[in-house]
């Protein structure tokens, strides 16, 4: 006589979450929330994806960052997180500061 055994379902297994609240965390003096532009979204599931593609020199410049905020600042953050920020401060500094931003500065280079 076969036994079977009776396995959880998914409802059982996976739990909601809700996006507010998990997890997320901004610093009070972030730059991109005095500038009313979009602040970073910290530790929240993200429904939106893109893909960027870098040069070996920026991905070990972005990995190096990465290690300098963890061993000098305390700060254990993954590279989707770094980007996320700087996308954000980016954003607000061209809310706050149109044509002058770094942005419009660095893109406008030929």
């Amino acid at each position: 006589m076969p036994r079977r055994v009776k396995l959880p379902g998914a409802s059982e297994l996976f739990r909601p979450t809700s996006a507010a609240g998990v997890g997320a965390e901004t610093p009070a003096g972030d730059a991109s929330a005095e500038a009313n532009g979009p602040s970073p979204s910290g530790r929240v599931r993200h429904e939106e994806k893109i893909t960027v593609y870098v040069s070996s020199e920026e991905l070990l410049a972005l990995e190096q960052a990465r290690l300098t905020l963890r061993a000098h600042h305390g700060l254990a953050i993954d590279r989707g997180r770094i980007v996320r920020t700087a996308i954000g401060l980016a954003m607000a500094d061209l809310a706050s500061r149109g044509a002058e931003s770094d942005l419009v500065r660095e893109l406008g280079q030929p």
